[in-house]
Protein backbone atom coordinates (compact mmCIF):
# COMPACT_ATOMS: atom_id res chain seq x y z
CA UNK A 1 0.00 0.00 0.00
CA UNK A 2 2.71 2.54 0.91
CA UNK A 3 4.77 1.57 -2.52
CA UNK A 4 1.27 2.67 -4.42
CA UNK A 5 1.36 5.81 -2.78
CA UNK A 6 4.79 6.80 -3.15
CA UNK A 7 4.33 6.08 -6.68
CA UNK A 8 1.19 7.85 -7.10
CA UNK A 9 3.38 10.38 -5.53
CA UNK A 10 5.59 9.84 -8.04
CA UNK A 11 3.41 10.53 -11.14
CA UNK A 12 1.93 13.07 -9.76
CA UNK A 13 4.74 14.90 -9.58
CA UNK A 14 5.36 14.55 -13.32
CA UNK A 15 2.12 15.27 -13.69
CA UNK A 16 2.13 18.77 -12.61
CA UNK A 17 5.93 19.86 -12.76
CA UNK A 18 6.76 18.58 -16.49
CA UNK A 19 3.76 21.19 -17.45
CA UNK A 20 5.48 23.93 -15.59
CA UNK A 21 8.69 23.14 -16.45
CA UNK A 22 7.61 23.21 -20.34
CA UNK A 23 5.70 26.86 -19.21
CA UNK A 24 8.60 28.00 -17.95
CA UNK A 25 11.14 27.31 -20.50
CA UNK A 26 8.71 28.50 -23.30
CA UNK A 27 8.56 31.76 -21.32
CA UNK A 28 12.38 31.81 -21.41
CA UNK A 29 11.99 32.20 -24.94
CA UNK A 30 13.32 29.62 -28.06
CA UNK A 31 16.93 31.01 -27.58
CA UNK A 32 17.48 29.12 -24.44
CA UNK A 33 16.68 25.77 -26.36
CA UNK A 34 17.95 26.78 -30.14
CA UNK A 35 21.30 28.36 -29.45
CA UNK A 36 22.30 27.27 -26.40
CA UNK A 37 24.83 30.50 -25.23
CA UNK A 38 26.84 29.46 -22.17
CA UNK A 39 24.45 31.18 -19.30
CA UNK A 40 21.14 30.04 -21.35
CA UNK A 41 22.79 26.59 -21.34
CA UNK A 42 23.88 26.52 -17.29
CA UNK A 43 19.96 27.62 -16.61
CA UNK A 44 18.53 24.55 -18.51
CA UNK A 45 20.95 22.59 -16.95
CA UNK A 46 19.95 23.98 -13.82
CA UNK A 47 16.34 23.63 -14.50
CA UNK A 48 16.88 19.94 -16.20
CA UNK A 49 18.44 19.08 -12.41
CA UNK A 50 15.89 20.57 -10.29
CA UNK A 51 13.11 18.62 -12.04
CA UNK A 52 15.06 15.91 -12.00
CA UNK A 53 15.63 15.63 -8.47
CA UNK A 54 11.95 17.03 -7.65
CA UNK A 55 10.52 13.83 -9.75
CA UNK A 56 13.06 10.75 -8.42
CA UNK A 57 12.80 12.01 -4.69
CA UNK A 58 9.16 12.12 -3.24
CA UNK A 59 10.83 13.20 -0.34
CA UNK A 60 11.24 16.84 -1.57
CA UNK A 61 8.46 19.40 -1.17
CA UNK A 62 6.85 19.75 -4.34
CA UNK A 63 6.25 23.23 -4.01
CA UNK A 64 9.86 24.51 -3.09
CA UNK A 65 10.77 22.85 -6.50
CA UNK A 66 7.77 24.95 -7.86
CA UNK A 67 8.84 27.56 -6.15
CA UNK A 68 12.54 27.28 -7.87
CA UNK A 69 11.26 26.93 -11.38
CA UNK A 70 9.41 30.23 -11.37
CA UNK A 71 12.25 31.89 -9.93
CA UNK A 72 15.12 30.05 -12.36
CA UNK A 73 12.64 30.99 -15.64
CA UNK A 74 12.03 34.54 -14.08
CA UNK A 75 16.29 35.19 -12.95
CA UNK A 76 16.81 33.85 -16.92
CA UNK A 77 14.56 36.64 -18.37
CA UNK A 78 15.70 39.30 -16.12
CA UNK A 79 19.27 38.73 -17.28
CA UNK A 80 18.55 38.27 -21.25
CA UNK A 81 16.69 41.50 -20.84
CA UNK A 82 19.70 42.82 -19.35
CA UNK A 83 21.65 41.55 -21.95
CA UNK A 84 19.61 43.12 -24.43
CA UNK A 85 19.70 46.62 -22.98
CA UNK A 86 23.46 46.66 -21.33
CA UNK A 87 26.18 45.38 -24.17
CA UNK A 88 28.87 45.18 -21.48
CA UNK A 89 26.69 42.14 -19.42
CA UNK A 90 25.94 40.49 -22.39
CA UNK A 91 29.43 39.90 -23.73
CA UNK A 92 30.37 39.26 -19.55
CA UNK A 93 27.42 36.29 -20.09
CA UNK A 94 28.64 34.72 -23.28
CA UNK A 95 31.51 33.93 -25.69
CA UNK A 96 32.87 36.23 -28.03
CA UNK A 97 32.68 35.50 -31.87
CA UNK A 98 36.29 34.39 -33.01
CA UNK A 99 37.13 34.74 -36.48
CA UNK A 100 39.64 31.23 -37.32
CA UNK A 101 40.13 31.67 -40.84
CA UNK A 102 40.85 35.02 -42.73
CA UNK A 103 41.43 35.05 -46.44
CA UNK A 104 42.30 31.24 -46.52
CA UNK A 105 44.37 31.22 -43.83
CA UNK A 106 43.71 29.57 -40.60
CA UNK A 107 44.40 32.19 -37.85
CA UNK A 108 46.43 29.50 -35.52
CA UNK A 109 46.88 31.82 -32.14
CA UNK A 110 42.31 32.64 -32.34
CA UNK A 111 42.20 28.85 -32.43
CA UNK A 112 44.09 28.33 -29.58
CA UNK A 113 42.60 31.20 -27.32
CA UNK A 114 39.01 28.86 -27.67
CA UNK A 115 40.64 25.65 -27.83
CA UNK A 116 39.59 24.54 -31.13
CA UNK A 117 42.14 22.48 -33.39
CA UNK A 118 42.29 22.51 -36.59
CA UNK A 119 40.66 19.18 -37.30
CA UNK A 120 37.47 20.51 -35.64
CA UNK A 121 37.60 23.33 -37.96
CA UNK A 122 37.83 21.14 -41.30
CA UNK A 123 35.41 19.05 -40.03
CA UNK A 124 32.50 21.98 -39.40
CA UNK A 125 33.53 22.75 -43.05
CA UNK A 126 32.96 19.86 -44.73
CA UNK A 127 29.57 19.80 -42.92
CA UNK A 128 28.65 23.04 -45.05
CA UNK A 129 30.07 21.22 -48.32
CA UNK A 130 33.19 23.66 -47.94
CA UNK A 131 36.21 21.31 -48.82
CA UNK A 132 38.96 23.75 -50.27
CA UNK A 133 39.68 26.19 -47.28
CA UNK A 134 41.41 29.07 -49.43
CA UNK A 135 37.93 29.56 -50.72
CA UNK A 136 36.71 31.35 -47.58
CA UNK A 137 37.09 34.73 -47.31
CA UNK A 138 35.88 34.81 -43.58
CA UNK A 139 34.79 31.80 -41.17
CA UNK A 140 33.77 32.76 -37.48
CA UNK A 141 33.00 30.62 -34.59
CA UNK A 142 29.93 32.23 -33.15
CA UNK A 143 28.82 32.22 -29.19
CA UNK A 144 26.68 29.21 -29.96
CA UNK A 145 30.12 27.09 -31.14
CA UNK A 146 28.68 27.78 -34.72
CA UNK A 147 30.88 27.66 -37.85
CA UNK A 148 29.92 30.87 -40.03
CA UNK A 149 31.49 31.23 -43.03
CA UNK A 150 31.77 33.96 -45.57
CA UNK A 151 33.53 32.49 -49.24
CA UNK A 152 35.03 34.34 -51.75
CA UNK A 153 32.58 35.90 -54.21
CA UNK A 154 33.38 33.60 -57.04
CA UNK A 155 33.05 30.29 -54.80
CA UNK A 156 29.69 31.05 -53.71
CA UNK A 157 26.49 29.07 -54.95
CA UNK A 158 25.54 30.15 -57.95
CA UNK A 159 22.29 32.04 -58.10
CA UNK A 160 19.95 32.79 -61.52
CA UNK A 161 21.65 36.07 -62.35
CA UNK A 162 24.64 33.46 -62.46
CA UNK A 163 23.33 31.04 -64.07
CA UNK A 164 21.76 33.56 -67.10
CA UNK A 165 25.32 35.39 -67.85
CA UNK A 166 28.26 32.41 -67.09
CA UNK A 167 28.74 28.81 -66.37
CA UNK A 168 29.91 28.15 -63.38
CA UNK A 169 33.57 27.57 -63.51
CA UNK A 170 34.92 24.07 -63.49
CA UNK A 171 35.50 22.53 -59.60
CA UNK A 172 39.06 21.14 -58.49
CA UNK A 173 37.81 19.00 -56.50
CA UNK A 174 38.47 18.92 -53.10
CA UNK A 175 41.28 20.03 -51.19
CA UNK A 176 43.75 17.12 -49.31
CA UNK A 177 45.94 17.96 -46.66
CA UNK A 178 49.64 16.94 -47.29
CA UNK A 179 50.78 19.34 -44.02
CA UNK A 180 49.44 19.90 -40.63
CA UNK A 181 51.15 21.20 -38.14
CA UNK A 182 54.53 21.08 -39.49
CA UNK A 183 53.93 17.00 -40.23
CA UNK A 184 53.91 16.08 -43.63
CA UNK A 185 51.36 13.57 -44.94
CA UNK A 186 53.55 11.48 -47.06
CA UNK A 187 50.77 8.99 -47.51
CA UNK A 188 48.66 11.53 -48.84
CA UNK A 189 51.08 12.64 -51.64
CA UNK A 190 51.80 9.61 -52.58
CA UNK A 191 48.26 8.43 -53.47
CA UNK A 192 48.35 11.87 -55.71
CA UNK A 193 51.61 10.71 -57.38
CA UNK A 194 53.63 13.60 -55.53
CA UNK A 195 56.44 13.10 -53.44
CA UNK A 196 58.51 15.67 -50.87
CA UNK A 197 60.61 17.02 -52.97
CA UNK A 198 57.67 18.28 -54.91
CA UNK A 199 56.10 19.62 -51.91
CA UNK A 200 59.28 21.14 -51.40
CA UNK A 201 59.29 23.01 -54.58
CA UNK A 202 56.32 24.04 -54.17
CA UNK A 203 56.79 25.84 -51.20
CA UNK A 204 59.96 27.04 -52.26
CA UNK A 205 57.95 28.68 -55.08
CA UNK A 206 55.84 30.50 -52.36
CA UNK A 207 59.20 31.31 -50.68
CA UNK A 208 58.85 29.34 -47.62
CA UNK A 209 61.91 27.17 -47.01
CA UNK A 210 61.30 25.44 -43.57
CA UNK A 211 57.99 22.94 -43.44
CA UNK A 212 57.93 23.64 -40.09
CA UNK A 213 56.47 26.93 -40.68
CA UNK A 214 53.27 25.70 -42.47
CA UNK A 215 50.58 24.87 -40.03
CA UNK A 216 48.30 23.69 -43.01
CA UNK A 217 48.84 22.38 -46.29
CA UNK A 218 46.24 21.17 -48.86
CA UNK A 219 46.46 20.06 -52.52
CA UNK A 220 43.43 19.75 -55.21
CA UNK A 221 42.98 17.42 -57.61
CA UNK A 222 44.87 20.00 -59.92
CA UNK A 223 47.78 19.48 -57.66
CA UNK A 224 47.76 22.86 -56.95
CA UNK A 225 48.53 23.57 -53.51
CA UNK A 226 47.15 25.84 -50.76
CA UNK A 227 49.38 27.17 -47.61
CA UNK A 228 48.91 28.46 -44.12
CA UNK A 229 51.67 30.13 -42.54
CA UNK A 230 51.42 29.06 -38.54
CA UNK A 231 53.04 33.15 -38.10
CA UNK A 232 49.87 35.12 -40.00
CA UNK A 233 47.82 36.19 -37.20
CA UNK A 234 48.03 39.66 -37.24
CA UNK A 235 44.80 40.50 -35.04
CA UNK A 236 45.36 44.25 -35.90
CA UNK A 237 45.04 43.45 -39.51
CA UNK A 238 41.52 42.10 -39.00
CA UNK A 239 38.46 43.10 -39.94
CA UNK A 240 36.22 43.92 -36.26
CA UNK A 241 33.65 41.08 -35.31
CA UNK A 242 30.82 42.72 -33.76
CA UNK A 243 27.71 40.74 -32.38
Amino acid sequence: MEYALELLKILGRVATILPLALFATLFMGKRSIGELPVFDFLVILTLGSVVGADIADPEINHIYTAIAIVAIAVLQKIVATWKINNRKIGRLLTFEPTMVIYQGQFLVKEMKKIQYPIDTILQMLRAQQIFNVKDVEIAIVEANGYLSIKLYPEKEAARVEHILTQQRSSAKGIDVPVVIDGTIYKHVLSSRNLNTTWLYQELERKNIFDVNDVFYAAVNDLNELHVSMKNTNNSENLPPILH
